[in-house]
């Protein structure tokens, strides 16, 4: 018999997400989060509000002024020579290298003022000037940097994980500014630091209470200042109640080939990103050139505005899906192609978002396909726009909830596309072609 037989025994007991968020000091931490969230978006509001004033005065206001209706085919061309030259001083001369690279995914971790300059001479030097990517990787950037300075002199030294938690709260914050919904920012913050469990609620809570703070900031600064900024949207089309047969069978096919050319696209940021290692500022030069080159062959092959290829595609997802018909075949392949290469160029040597490019690659692909019988647009553009996302980051949920989301409407009709082409890229692309590259 045991010598503690006459002993009460106490069950084991699995910690739960209630244990975590009951530790001292975590009622604190989350009104810290919440205070956050407001500084967060109003710095995030005026980042978006001189983005866009930027890219319009670009790509609008400066043609108008010298009597041209649309922007010619070589008008990319000298302001990607410019966006080039920033970028790559950024990179080469200032602290932090203009911000993370967006090849290498969503950079979530602390971000110090001192590189702030670097990080908005890159984004205000690159993007509206033309690099393919999105305003993403630096709103991020400038959430955790905002968030740490704050929480920096008044988080308390007892609790060595606090200044971590409220970085990536502020982080979360900002995403929400860009996504148009706290939800999905903090879904994306959650898959981004992998955790689960009683460690999941810890991270998770302080990131949507400041997402969900700062949302009702920066929603209402567009009222109350008159600035223009954009976020994320689809218009709103007429779909199919429910999806037929041939949609979910031409899902699986289009969700396959999509992984692959995602991953042809990743590969060339990776060989860019190597070469870019050695040279910043030269390679940053080169590929902003590779992506003014993309942009007149595309105008001069189809006739259409230069604009279209270059930026991040936020501004012409809308009128693509919203007027799919518009398009030709060759217009459609053209702008597949020679989008595809100015974004993996920009993912390896320049700065900002992988998400927005990919949304719009994704959309252009299932307008493409959509007449193929049985094939309606709506569930094709869901298709393709749910396959890219999840092939780039990877982030399943994160891939189907955005989608979703963006869906408006359509979106309960549309749900059961959408997972499919999640689950067929993702395990595609993460399981069979890196299993072929490691053999």
């Amino acid at each position: 018999m045991s010598a503690h037989a006459g002993e009460e025994t106490q069950p084991d007991r699995t910690e739960g997400p209630e244990d975590a968020v009951r530790t001292r000091g975590y009622v604190g931490l989350l009104l810290l989060a919440a205070a956050i969230g407001i500084p967060v978006s109003l710095v995030a509001f005026g980042f978006l509000a001189l983005l866009h004033a930027l890219e319009h005065a670009v790509w609008e206001s400066l043609p108008e002024a010298v009597g041209l209706d649309t922007p010619p085919w070589w008008w990319a061309l000298p302001w990607l020579l410019l966006a080039g030259v920033l970028v790559g001083v950024a990179i080469r001369w200032l602290p932090g290298r203009g911000g993370h690279v967006p090849v290498d995914g969503l950079g979530l971790g602390a971000v110090p003022a001192s590189h702030v300059p670097g990080i908005l001479l890159a984004a205000l030097g690159g993007l509206p000037l033309g690099v393919v990517l999105g305003p993403e990787a630096p709103l991020l950037a400038l959430g955790s940097a905002v968030a740490l300075l704050l929480v920096r002199p008044i988080a308390r030294a007892a609790d060595p994980t606090a200044q971590a938690l409220l970085t990536v709260a502020g982080a979360s914050a900002a995403l929400a500014a860009i996504f148009g919904s706290p939800l999905v920012a903090a879904i994306f913050v959650l898959e981004a630091v992998g955790l689960a469990g009683p460690k999941l609620a810890r991270v998770i809570l302080p990131c949507l209470l400041a997402s969900g703070v700062g949302a009702l900031v920066f929603t209402g600064m567009g009222s109350w200042t008159g600035l223009s900024i954009s976020s994320l949207s689809l218009p709103e089309i007429d779909g199919p109640q429910r999806p037929d047969l041939g949609d979910v069978l031409w899902t699986v096919p289009l969700a396959v080939v999509i992984a692959v050319g995602v991953r042809q696209v990743h590969h060339v940021g990776r060989w860019v990103a190597r070469v870019a290692e050695r040279r910043p500022a030269g390679t940053a030069l080169a590929a902003a050139v590779v992506v003014g080159l993309c942009t007149v062959a595309y105008s001069l092959l189809t006739g259409r505005s230069p604009e279209e290829v270059a930026l991040s595609g936020q501004a012409l997802l809308e009128p693509l899906v919203a007027d799919a018909h518009a398009w030709s075949l060759a217009a459609l392949v053209a702008l597949l192609l020679f989008k595809s290469i100015a974004y993996g160029v920009s993912l390896g040597a320049l700065r900002g978002g992988l998400i927005f490019p990919a949304l719009l690659l994704g959309a252009a692909a299932g307008v493409l396909v959509s007449g193929l019988p049985g094939y309606g647009v709506v569930p094709a553009v869901a298709a393709g726009m749910a396959a890219a996302t999840a092939s780039i980051l990877p982030f399943p949920v994160s891939s189907a909830v955005l989608v979703i989301l963006l869906l408006g409407p359509n979106a309960a009709a549309m749900a059961p596309v959408v997972l499919i082409a999640v689950v067929v890229a993702f395990v595609f692309e993460q399981v069979i072609v890196k299993e072929r590259r490691g053999a």
